[in-house]
């Protein structure tokens, strides 16, 4: 317990800033908490016997203090808010050239697969100064993926995708764990991120097992297992619309509406195909809920992905 660090080391580019935002946070507090502090000592001390003060014509206001005393804590809080909030927009604003990671979170583990294929179970391997997006999604409660040496967290919740990134600066293992109760054994739902040198990171990836990467694992299940491309032709004469090149798009429904074809749109169309149907095709789509997991819906969506044109 001697060398227990006051705060997890500073592993990513999201850390100072957290860091040096909590310490104005904090140095704020502690300032104005022993200010009012001694100003509550000082003012029982002095006056607690009664003077002889003229209290005839009390002073209802004054202008000057009121106008101080506001305009202090407003300019204040607006320097908590602009700073926070710019820290807040980098956190949420996903570098295109990011890496993107798939994981899975699953009563009591993460699951977790790369866009080259290899796959893990409560470990993540990823190259340091290379940006890393997560694609997060839940196969059964609630979640959260914190890493409280990137200073990040995010909640990972069943059928919602949501997104989470980070820049690690520095080599090294770093825990990450679930932020939120999830059962039984929520403490145990722990793992390691390995942060490692690109060319290392080059051969871990070499020297495991491959497999197959998500994109032509749902290659397989497009074309042979749930035989997708009987009605999606790639063409777009079958009797659903073509999916090639659509992630990323956006797409006109029956309703009169537009929508994105993100993951979110496509994993709904294969759960509840009849809920937005595309102009100009029928509802004749079977519902695959309870037919497919989680796994394989995002294999799915990596070839749908892998089919859109390069710029």
């Amino acid at each position: 317990m001697w060398n227990f660090p006051l705060f997890p080391a500073q592993a990513s580019t999201f850390a100072p800033k957290v860091d040096s935002l909590l310490a104005f946070l904090l140095l704020i507090t502690t300032f104005f908490s022993l200010l009012i502090a001694l100003l509550i000592i000082f003012f029982a001390v002095k006056y607690h016997h009664k003077t002889n003060a003229n209290r005839q014509n009390p002073v209802d206001s004054h202008l000057v203090l009121e106008l101080v005393w506001t305009a202090i804590p407003l300019g204040i809080v607006m320097v908590v808010f602009v700073w926070g909030a710019r820290v807040f927009y980098e956190m949420k604003t996903i570098p295109e050239q990011a890496l993107e990671v798939t994981v899975i979170g699953k009563q009591w583990m993460w699951k977790i697969q790369h866009p080259e294929g290899p796959r893990e179970i409560n470990a993540l391997h990823i190259p340091v100064g290379v940006p890393v997006r997560l694609t997060m999604i839940s196969e059964d409660v609630i979640h959260d993926f914190a890493v409280p040496a990137f200073r990040i967290k995010h909640d990972v919740l069943p059928g919602m995708y949501t997104k989470q990134w980070f820049q690690p600066t520095k080599t090294g293992q770093y825990r990450f764990f679930c932020d939120q109760y999830c059962g039984t054994s929520h403490a145990e739902m722990i793992g390691m991120i390995i942060v490692m040198t690109p060319i290392d990171y080059e051969h871990w990836l070499s020297g495991g097992p491959q497999g197959i990467s998500p994109a032509e694992a749902g290659n397989v299940l497009f074309h042979t297992k749930f035989n997708c491309v009987s009605c999606h032709k790639p063409e777009g004469n079958g009797q659903g619309p073509s999916l090639k090149g659509i992630f990323g798009r956006m797409v006109d429904l029956q309703s009169g509406k537009t929508v994105l074809a993100d993951e979110a749109y496509i994993r709904d169309s294969i759960l509840h195909p009849n809920a937005e149907i595309v102009k100009g095709y029928k509802p004749l789509m079977p519902t695959y809920e309870h037919q497919i997991d989680e796994t394989e819906i995002t294999q799915l969506l990596a070839y749908i992905k892998s089919t859109k044109e390069k710029p």
